[in-house]
């Protein structure tokens, strides 16, 4: 895919102005944790980057963390923003922004999200193999980058965690189609059978912004999602964001053994 051009919208103070890295992870609601596996070579505050927006959601503590994983240099983002804060698209995928400006190549995603499909249990890892974009809203809006959607998500990079899952004994992710809401509200009994209806597996506020900037950049993407809670009406289980968190932080340390061993191979 032709990568679309980029400027150097972003100032990066010294502490990681010299990072070099391939891969970038973007951390979902409770996925903090990982960065304590991360070999740090640097660490810094969203707000010291210059043009990079500031989340207020708790669990998106919005630190940006430079360091390496099985010999490999990555950036990590300790949280993102979303549109229902107010944001636009576009300013939802700064960070996605700022890593094409640092060098990488490889953009990971995280999410924590609802489940549609029954089938799906809470505690799992999804892998994403398409998405439905329910909010009508794009990072690209206000130019004509007209860029192929036939697959977002990298199969070979999908192939690759499952197949790493399965040697580390671990129980593979499933794939599955997630769908972007607008939110901040969760969503009604009615919506998630609706989503459904059309081929949806999962749901969140997020990620899929990200994604779209990354393919517009000519970046490789791989994205999953921690599913964490039954969507409204199939368990009859009110909706918490402490929840999300909680499963998401339990989670974690799956993920962390997952990507150590995947990420030295997705470069």
């Amino acid at each position: 895919m032709p990568k679309s051009s980029s400027t150097d919208e972003f100032s990066l103070p010294k502490s990681i102005s010299g990072a070099k890295p391939k891969v970038g992870l973007i951390l979902g609601s409770g996925l903090g944790p990982f960065v304590d596996r991360l070999k740090s070579t640097g660490s810094v505050s969203y707000s010291k980057i210059d043009g990079l927006p500031v989340s207020k959601v708790p669990g998106h503590e919005g630190t940006l963390h430079c360091g390496k994983i099985g010999g490999v240099e990555v950036v990590v983002a300790k949280g993102r923003v979303h549109c229902y804060e107010g944001w636009t698209a576009k300013e939802a995928a700064s960070l996605v922004r700022l890593f094409d400006q640092m060098g990488v190549e490889v953009v990971v995603l995280t999410n924590a999200a609802g489940i549609v499909n029954a089938n799906f249990k809470p505690g799992r890892w999804m892998l994403l193999c398409d998405h439905i974009n329910m909010t009508g809203l794009s990072p690209l809006t206000g130019s004509a980058t007209f860029i192929d959607q036939s697959e977002v998500y990298s199969k070979p990079l999908r192939c690759l965690i499952v197949e790493m899952a399965h040697e580390l004994g671990m129980i593979a992710p499933v794939e599955g189609v997630y769908t972007w809401m607008n939110g901040p509200e969760y969503e009604t009994p009615a919506e998630v059978k609706m989503l459904r209806t059309l081929g949806a597996d999962a749901v969140g506020m997020s990620t899929v912004p990200e994604a779209i900037q990354a393919r517009a950049l000519g970046m490789e993407v791989v994205a999953m999602s921690c599913l964490t809670n039954y969507g409204a009406g199939l368990s009859g289980v009110p909706l918490s964001h402490d929840e999300v968190m909680e499963v998401g932080a339990n989670a974690a340390a799956v993920l962390v053994d997952l990507l150590e061993k995947c990420v030295p191979q997705m470069v």
